[in-house]
């Protein structure tokens, strides 16, 4: 999410890094939540909203603007739906490249056959249907910063290419011979914990120490449960000033359920709780009667989740998602699906906040 009154790139040469307070909306200190009201979509170079009251996540926010000026690669670690993708945006924008777009790529939704195009260019005739050359990501990303979605997606064989460029800013695209130039730095995201990846032989050590010259690790919500209010509230200030919604407040009794909720989608899956609420509400105020329940999982025969087929379904796809060690490619085969499929359901769980 992003303030628009809030815009470092105002000015025509970099700006300081600025204190903490002018920059976050800290909840709960010096204004009340229902006044703070920044729209929920994000917007490319401008300053994100921080919604915090964890000493932890403040500790990090203060660590992502420190660093931001410098030019170090960095791998940003954490379970999904916690806020990588903020925080990556946070230390673009507080950097001297804050004038130019931050480019993003989430090597997740990329098949292996067309990360290394969507990474790194191609010329025309390299491949079937390159009818055109056609920068990549780093090129377009060239005096700015890229942020690399879900790194640990990357395929090995790609990543000596990766490293290379990290090391010598200087790449190929694919079917050229050209050695082209650039000035990227590189903000790296995986919800993966890479020290098993690595023990896997899914990911090069070299790159690994390469990209985490500085490397944040962003806790779940559940260890930071004072989180839940302010950002509850700050989402239904969101949703109330696009007129989505008649709520504007949460009773006690809903903040309570809020509060004890494990959310293993973590920041995302109170987002997407507090829109369905807003959309389906009819009164002023958000009662327990406008949340889904929330009872936990319980485990059923075999360790399967619950009982409805689609957790049946999301339990056996992530569990041998696992097994393979995230081979898309054979996990679809497994199960017996295209790996379009299964690249639309892993899709629709990271959206939902369930992976």
């Amino acid at each position: 999410m992003s303030d628009p009154t809030m815009n470092p790139n105002s000015t025509g040469s970099p700006p300081e890094p600025p204190a903490l307070s002018p920059r976050l909306r800290l909840y709960g200190e010096s204004e009340p939540a229902a006044e703070a009201a920044p729209p929920p979509a994000l917007s490319l170079g401008d300053w994100p909203v921080i919604v915090t009251r964890s000493p932890a996540m403040l500790h990090l926010v203060e660590q992502a603007q420190r660093i931001a000026r410098s030019k170090a690669a960095v791998l940003i670690e954490g379970e999904s739906g916690t806020g990588k993708e903020l925080i990556a945006r946070l230390i673009h924008a507080a950097s001297p490249r804050a004038d130019k777009p931050l480019v993003a790529v989430n090597c997740a939704a990329l098949s292996e056959s067309l990360i290394e195009s969507e990474l790194f260019g191609h010329e025309k005739g390299a491949f079937t249907g390159a009818e055109d050359s056609r920068p990549g990501r780093f090129e377009l990303a060239d005096g700015s910063t890229l942020l690399l979605d879900e790194i640990s997606e990357i395929p090995v064989r790609l990543q000596a290419k990766l490293l290379r460029l990290l090391e010598e800013e200087a790449f190929e695209r694919v079917g050229g011979r050209q050695s082209l130039r650039v000035d990227v730095r590189i903000v790296a995201t995986t919800n993966r914990h890479l020290s098993e990846e690595l023990a896997r032989g899914n990911m090069r050590r070299d790159l690994y120490y390469r990209l985490a010259v500085v490397s944040l690790c962003l806790p779940p919500l559940r260890e930071r449960r004072e989180d839940v209010m302010p950002l509850a509230e700050h989402f239904l200030a969101c949703y109330r000033q696009e007129g989505a919604t008649p709520l504007h407040g949460i009773t006690s009794a809903a903040l309570k359920l809020l509060t004890a909720h494990h959310w293993p989608g973590n920041v995302r899956e109170l987002r997407n709780v507090l829109h369905r609420a807003c959309l389906l509400a009819s009164g002023s105020m958000l009662t327990p009667a406008d949340l889904p329940p929330f009872e936990e999982p319980v485990n059923g025969p075999g360790g399967l989740p619950g009982t409805s087929l689609a957790e049946v379904e999301r339990h056996l796809i992530l569990k041998t998602l696992r097994e393979l060690n995230g081979n898309r490619t054979a996990t679809a085969r497994r199960l017996g699906v295209t790996t379009r499929t299964l690249l639309n359901k892993l899709n629709r769980y990271s959206r939902q906040g369930l992976v």
